[in-house]
């Protein structure tokens, strides 16, 4: 059975299928991987609890779908091309048959420190080759790799190692981002002095900084792995056994540990990855994702692997050392498959076409967008300049929690509409709700967008804290699965997505709580009480636009104290996080009873003057007016 779709027509079949029987479609999907045991039950499941089990009895190893099942074809075959942050350095290329070894190298190594089936490793590295190498040896024992994006600060990364209470960090001494380096190991030392579960460090030498060794904790990757088996066999798994936790950002502070499982996301993202992108045989894939996120989990790691693929791994950024970097990148291996995030499109948009033109895309096929709803200016640059009017540009709506793409065209096979997702891929059942919870079943419409049946990848809990993964994904309305975004859905029944509904906001691609920047805020000796929201950014998509109460009483510049709240969620989340605008207030809009109205914060920060409803509620409704008159 073939796992890709090659026609519209093919996809209607497909999608009805997936929906009438869904046990059968999926059953048939995952019977093309390999599997040491066949599962019990393809689906056992309940949302109200909720219970999502795919596969439930199987026993597999999804390193050995991704590697072992690819030699004998695919051995001398490239897996990654590495295209290092400095393009006059040397680039570097891993067949299947080098990273199985390495893999089997860097799982002896963690077995060697102690690490076994079910412990969390902390991955907290640059875009190299050894980052996926340690993703793919945990995997490899049964380790659960929790990956932390190597922009966040030490703060962040204690937070989420004692959450998943992590025995090992694999590090780097530093990184290299474009004209920069930066120095991850004193991160991860500041971190480990608020962590009492971590024994081991192993660090990569990325930048010969001379990083700082502890003895007895810290471990030097090369002369730890070298001196391992280059064979290691792959633990028995249970389908339904936990591969990976990864955090995202939520309504409150705290952020989220999601969880996903071996059987059901090895089957789903390898099926969407090569439908979305129409991946052929030979063809050269290149997401341009930072592995820290579940963009780079599902398709710069999983899904290439699992289905033979060869992809480019970059380290560096879109406009280093000049901003003809991604084209130039395209040019140089040939890239039939690009996927990259609205936000690199706007910013590079601003270059000019005398950039873009110094440059051969004709291997281009298939072009994807990925991370936030594209606007319509950006789309069109992209499919005339970048595809040249011939290559479907590919608008995936997904989430770290759905873990693969949801919604999206599959390659040339489905109809395009600028700003439009488009359908659901086969066994996708989305809905959108009213604000009564009813289901709207007409076309042309707006609402809650909800998924009514469970597919393979979905999240299945939240880790160590089952009863909010509940709360937030399951309990706004009765057996659906909330996704927090509004859509609206068009006559011909295709998705556009408006938004968050919740207090997230949406910055390049990079989902923050608006509770955790305020925390990160009012850690500040000079914050009082500050208020966060979302204000439209010609860039990134969504700005993070602040307000914040000060206590000042050595009556300091507001530059300075400005400078000092930036400082403070750049030391709490990172820079990634840091307020596009700051705005003192002498006070807050609040109702009687305590509540920020954040609607009307979030329309001043629009530009709004005057039209915000009813304000008879706020305990002092002059508030507003001094907040407008000094809007930045």
């Amino acid at each position: 059975m073939s796992l890709r779709i090659n026609s519209f027509e093919e996809y209607q079949i497909s999608y009805e299928e997936s929906t009438l029987n869904p046990e059968k479609f999926w059953g048939d999907i995952a019977a093309t991987f390999q599997w040491n045991k066949k599962w019990d039950t393809v689906l056992d499941w309940n949302f109200s609890e909720p219970r999502v089990k795919w596969f439930d009895g199987g026993k597999m190893n999804i390193t050995e779908n991704m590697l072992d099942r690819h030699l004998e074809k695919k051995g001398d075959q490239i897996a990654f091309y590495w295209e290092p942050n400095d393009p006059n350095a040397k680039q570097k290329r891993i067949t299947y048959s080098t990273l199985y070894h390495e893999v089997c190298k860097t799982a002896n190594a963690l077995k060697a420190l102690g690490i076994k089936k079910g412990d969390r490793v902390c991955i907290y590295m640059p875009m190299v080759l050894e980052a996926i190498v340690s993703i793919i040896a945990c995997a490899r024992i049964g380790a659960v790799h929790s990956i932390v994006f190597a922009g966040f600060s030490s703060t962040a990364l204690a937070d989420r190692i004692n959450d998943a209470q992590a025995k090992l960090v694999i590090t780097a001494d530093g990184l290299n981002r474009g004209a920069k380096k930066i120095h991850l190991k004193q991160m991860v030392d500041d971190a480990l002095k608020a962590c009492n579960s971590v024994t081991d460090v192993i660090v990569f030498d990325c930048i010969n900084c001379n990083a700082d060794m502890l003895e007895g904790r810290d471990h030097d990757y090369t002369t730890l792995i070298q001196q391992m088996p280059d064979t290691c066999k792959a633990e028995p798994m249970d389908s339904e056994d936990l591969l990976f936790i990864l955090y995202t950002s939520g309504s409150t502070g705290k952020p989220k540990g999601v969880v996903h499982t071996c059987g059901g996301y090895m089957v789903y993202t390898s099926y969407s990855f090569e439908n979305v992108f129409q991946y052929e045989e030979n063809d050269v894939f290149w997401c341009t994702a930072d592995i820290g996120w579940i963009t780079g989990h599902s398709y710069i790691v999983y899904g290439p692997l699992l289905s033979g693929a060869t992809s480019v791994v970059f380290e560096g950024i879109p406009t280093y050392p000049d901003s003809g970097r991604f084209w130039a990148v395209c040019e140089k291996y040939n890239v039939n498959q690009f996927y990259t995030a609205p936000t690199a499109i706007r910013a590079l948009m601003g270059a000019g076409l005398e950039v873009v033109n110094q440059y051969n895309l004709e291997s281009l096929k298939v072009i994807g967008s990925v991370g936030e709803p594209i606007n319509e200016e950006a789309w069109q640059w992209y499919y005339d300049h970048i595809g040249k009017k011939k290559c479907p540009v590919v608008d995936t709506w997904w989430q770290t929690e759905t873990g693969g793409i949801m919604l999206s065209g599959l390659g040339a096979h489905s109809p395009m509409n600028p700003t439009h997702a488009g359908y659901p891929l086969p066994g996708i059942q989305p809905v959108l709700l009213d604000n009564n919870g009813a289901v709207i079943h007409e076309n042309d419409v707006e609402g809650y967008l909800c998924m009514k049946f469970p597919w393979p990848s979905v999240l299945r809990t939240t880790y160590g804290d089952h009863n909010r993964c509940k709360n937030v994904y399951f309990s706004n309305y009765e057996g659906y699965y909330f996704t927090g975004d509004g859509a609206k859905r068009d006559r011909n029944g295709m998705y556009r997505i408006i938004g968050r509904v919740d207090d997230v906001i949406n910055v390049s691609g990079h989902r923050f709580g608006t509770a955790e920047i305020e925390d990160a805020i009012n850690t500040n000796e000079f914050a009082i009480e500050s208020a966060v929201v979302g204000y439209p950014h010609a860039i990134k998509g969504q700005g993070i636009y602040a307000y914040v109460v000060v206590n000042d009483a050595n009556q300091t510049t507001t530059e300075a104290i400005k400078n000092a709240l930036m400082n403070s969620v750049t030391a709490g989340i990172g820079k990634i996080a840091k307020p596009d605008k700051i705005q003192i207030v002498s006070g807050l809009p609040k109702t009687r009873s305590g509540k920020i109205m954040r609607r009307i914060l979030r329309k001043i920060a629009e530009g709004e003057k005057t039209e915000f409803g009813d304000t008879s509620t706020l305990l002092d409704p002059s508030v507003v007016e001094e907040i407008v008159n000094h809007s930045i």
